[in-house]
């Protein structure tokens, strides 16, 4: 909440119209949801434009409204003029930070950040009152709705934060000023963006430009990071090479780390290596192992990330919410090295540049290397490019072109006794694949 004082000196707003009218607003950037005691913010995109929607805003209640034009809604009783709507977003963000205070952590990397988010939370919240960004809206507008929908008695503060370009993150973390910054990893996400994977680095190390010096950097142990990593305080590399599995099943692994035996409601050894950065997170916030402990175990993954599904009679594991060619590896490797008669539907990965052939064959060739007594189903150009060294091992593959086509043959020719497991990006829609199977199979 703010009162119209604190919202025109941390912006730096120019009233353009002021009715005298004296509350405590809550910052909306949505007409849908608007309610009086709300102040319309909009804001830009490359496709729509929030200042288009100010009349809305008022005919929907909206009492006051920010704005980079001069003209006024004469129904509105206070009007605020500011050079870039965005940029007031953040500040208003970082102003409310400071003043709730509540130790804050920030999360990026190329895979694994909406899990490990997920994971921190999981710990954290076993003992202190903490606040997440919700599902995966990790942008800078995500970065302002997750800090201003934060409860006053905030204890600990989580912010993920993504990245399709070099500066995103850095913008970000100027405004968040975490004390505790996670890198997942660095791994080849958006290399057709950004060209390279040192590229990727330079830009997932951006978080330790805003980083309190008094903070501790965590991140997986890589020398790519480590190249390109700009912070002379405290940091935490870690490795799975300090970890020891003691048991691993469907749904279920054990293991042991810095003297401590951990459990997780969910499998793989890339689940084992994202929590690692929140058990480190919570040993420094003063946790104690057997607090952490109780928090990992009340994780669990988010929809279409490893969600276990029955559909008439067949078992499907989705985890089909993004993909690269390092979480297409590990997320294979677990289950296919935990499930019987396991069937293997993967698709294309996105946004991997010109060199997306070489990547989606690389996938293939490792998979060779894994159980070969799975079923493999690709569905899209791309995939088909995976499938090739494995059909060349005498693996059983099949190559479908689209969603429709892959389901029918899963209801023709698959049963019970398999379990299914789905893996592609976003862009190939996969959840069509269970739709059409509840509701045509």
């Amino acid at each position: 909440m703010f009162n119209k004082e604190e919202l025109i000196e941390i912006t730096g707003a120019k009233v353009l119209k002021d009715s005298g009218l004296n509350l405590d607003f809550t910052v909306s950037t949505d007409t849908r949801t608007i309610s009086p005691n709300d102040i319309y913010l909009p804001l830009k995109g490359e496709t729509f434009d929030g200042e288009a929607f100010i009349d809305k805003a008022v005919e929907n209640g909206a009492k006051a409204y920010f704005t980079s034009q001069s003209s006024i809604n004469d129904k509105a009783d206070l009007v605020l003029k500011v050079k870039d709507t965005k940029e007031a977003y953040l500040k208003l963000a970082q102003y409310y930070r400071k003043k709730i205070n509540p130790t804050v952590v920030g999360i990026t990397g190329s895979a694994g950040k909406t899990t490990t988010k997920e994971m921190v939370y999981a710990v954290l919240s076993a003992k202190y009152k903490t606040h997440k960004t919700f599902s995966n809206h990790n942008n800078e507008i995500g970065f302002c709705q997750t800090v201003l929908s934060m409860p006053e008695d905030t204890q600990m503060l989580i912010v993920e934060m993504g990245m399709r370009g070099l500066g995103e993150i850095e913008l970000i973390t100027k405004y968040l000023n975490p004390d505790y910054a996670i890198v997942t990893n660095c791994g080849s996400a958006h290399v057709g963006r950004l060209g390279s994977l040192d590229n990727i680095a330079i830009a997932k190390c951006e978080i330790a430009k805003g980083l309190d010096q008094n903070g501790t950097f965590i991140s997986l142990n890589q020398d790519i990071i480590k190249k390109h990593l700009q912070f002379t305080g405290e940091k935490i590399f870690y490795a799975m090479n300090e970890v020891e599995i003691i048991e691993q099943k469907p749904s279920y692994s054990k293991f042991a780390y810095k003297n401590n035996i951990y459990e997780l409601n969910v499998e793989g050894e890339y689940n084992i290596e994202n929590s690692l950065s929140a058990i480190n997170v919570g040993l420094k916030t003063g946790m104690s192992a057997k607090e952490i402990a109780e928090g990992l175990l009340n994780y669990h993954p988010i929809e279409k990330r490893w969600e276990v599904e029955e559909i008439k009679g067949l078992k499907f594991i989705n985890d089909s919410y993004n993909a690269n060619p390092e979480s297409m590896k590990a997320s294979v490797k677990a289950f296919t090295e935990l499930y019987q008669n396991p069937v293997v539907i993967l698709g294309d990965m996105a946004e991997l540049g010109e060199n997306e052939l070489k990547y989606h064959h690389e996938v293939g060739k490792f998979l060779t290397k894994l159980n070969k007594n799975v079923k493999y189903i690709f569905i899209g150009k791309l995939a088909h490019e995976i499938g090739k060294p494995l059909e060349s091992e005498g693996i059983d593959t099949k190559y479908f072109d689209n969603n429709k086509q892959a389901s029918v043959y899963i209801v023709e020719n698959l049963h019970k006794s398999n379990t299914i497991f789905l893996k592609a990006s976003r862009t190939m829609k996969f959840e069509e694949i269970l739709d059409y199977i509840k509701n045509e199979g």
